[in-house]
């Protein structure tokens, strides 16, 4: 990932230096655990420890640099690693990788850097909602027009707005809690996963000091069943970060003008036009979302191998897992900090629902007439045919509000009363169930 989008927290578990200390401990852990059962002396297992942690703990670029100039003449990345850690290890070293094969070391380390940065993200997830959760409250009671299909429909609240994507983000939170789970899993099994060579008791002792679960049946490989899973809840994420950006950039359009990204002192926002304020924040996230979903394809044509095994996943995901994390660490911070500052303009949002001249009420005069006895295809077509009339002339000279329009029809003031047509326009009748909502997602 390109370091303008990368955050160092997240940078910093893909790093070679973590990567090369995890693949450390798994090896320390597994010695420790052929010691206590017997297999290699105590001794090499504390050797391996004492010795090879001191080295890894201390690892810079030099060390960095030294394991790839071995990984370009042996070709194998772990082969590469162990020749370095031998060099500081000693005679004890031949007791290091004992039965094990490149993929417990490999797969097991992912298990670990996938946990840490779900760990990271759920922090960020966290920060989403209770960004989201001031917010909603803020604006419980704004009134603004809602939309379908673009165009005005009836009265909501800009609160009422934010908890639903509020109630997306709590879902997510326990998608992305449910895929750490599912990737969160430690293979020691060998060659083709069989326990030829290394003691299942090796494998349990690993998983449980790592935090992890045991893979109930490795061939040599952890299934990707569990990556493509892992990878496809990020990619659900994103796409409910681009929903609200959207959203967001809708409502801050010029035409619009209900909401805006907060706009910083000396900030620029056209080279050529002084005037321009761009959503450029809620657009640069609806572009993120779109790199994190990119991995998704590839993560599930990860899941079909040759056999027991084949390393066809092994670039793919090289790419992939700090990618996709890294861009959706970063989406998460940008998405809580726009949130936190957005600009709302309620006076703004009032001026839009009034401004179709009161045709957004419909739905509830239709509901007056129908309650008055008339028939509901008649009612519709009254109603409907005093709308089309407010709409068709606003802002004429002529123009009519549509409440004047409907006091002016005899098939309504027959059967309905002034002060019950304007119980019918108020637009706080919608706002009768907002505290039951609110109830309903946050208890």
């Amino acid at each position: 990932m390109v370091p303008r989008y990368t955050r160092p927290e997240m940078e910093a578990i893909w790093a070679p230096a973590n990567r090369y200390r995890i693949w450390f401990e798994i090896e320390a852990l597994a010695a420790e655990a052929m010691a206590r059962i017997g297999i290699i002396p105590e001794a090499a297992a504390r050797g391996i420890r004492s010795k090879g942690g001191a080295k890894v703990s201390a690892i810079n670029q030099a060390d960095i640099e030294r394991i790839d100039t071995i990984e370009r003449q042996t070709r194998h990345d772990v082969i590469a690693f162990l020749t370095w850690l031998a060099e500081a290890i000693g005679e004890d070293s031949r007791f290091v990788h004992l039965g094990m094969t490149s993929s417990d070391v490999l797969d097991t380390c992912l298990s670990v850097q996938l946990s840490q940065a779900t760990d990271l993200l759920l922090q960020d997830l966290d920060a989403v909602l209770a960004a989201l959760k001031a917010r909603a409250l803020e604006h419980k009671h704004t009134v603004m027009i809602g939309r379908s299909h673009g165009i005005h429909a009836e009265p909501t609240t800009f609160g009422l707005k934010l908890v639903g994507h509020y109630a997306e983000f709590v879902r997510d939170r326990e998608r992305l809690v449910s895929a750490r789970r599912e990737v969160a899993v430690a293979a020691i099994s060998g060659p083709v996963g069989t326990f030829a060579a290394v003691d299942p008791r090796v494998e349990a002792h690993v998983a449980e000091k790592l935090g992890l679960a045991t893979e109930p049946v490795s061939t040599q490989v952890i299934p990707r069943d569990r990556h493509a899973m892992f990878f496809a809840t990020l990619a659900v994420i994103a796409s409910g970060i681009e929903r609200l950006a959207t959203e967001i950039r809708h409502l801050q359009r010029s035409e619009v003008r209900e909401v805006e990204e907060f706009f910083h002192p000396g900030q620029k926002g056209s080279s050529s036009m002084p005037h321009k304020r761009n959503p450029v924040l809620s657009e640069n996230l609806t572009g993120l979302a779109r790199v994190v979903r990119a991995a998704v394809v590839p993560a599930l044509e990860n899941v079909t191998l040759w056999h027991e095994r084949d390393i066809s996943h092994s670039s793919v995901e090289r790419v992939i897992a700090p990618d996709a994390t890294i861009a959706l660490d970063f989406a998460l911070v940008r998405l809580a900090g726009m949130m936190q500052r957005l600009v709302v303009y309620p006076e703004r949002m009032a001026a839009n629902v009034a401004s179709l001249g009161g045709v957004v009420q419909s739905g509830d005069v239709l509901l007056a007439l129908s309650r008055a006895g008339i028939s509901r295809e008649a009612a519709y077509a009254i109603v409907q045919r005093n709308a089309m009339a407010t709409w068709e002339k606003l802002g004429a000279p002529d123009g009519r509000c549509f409440r004047d329009n409907l006091l002016n029809d005899p098939e309504v003031v027959d059967r309905v009363a002034a002060a019950e047509l304007d119980a019918a326009l108020d637009a706080q009748a919608h706002l009768a169930q907002v505290d039951h909502i609110f109830q309903r997602v946050f208890g």
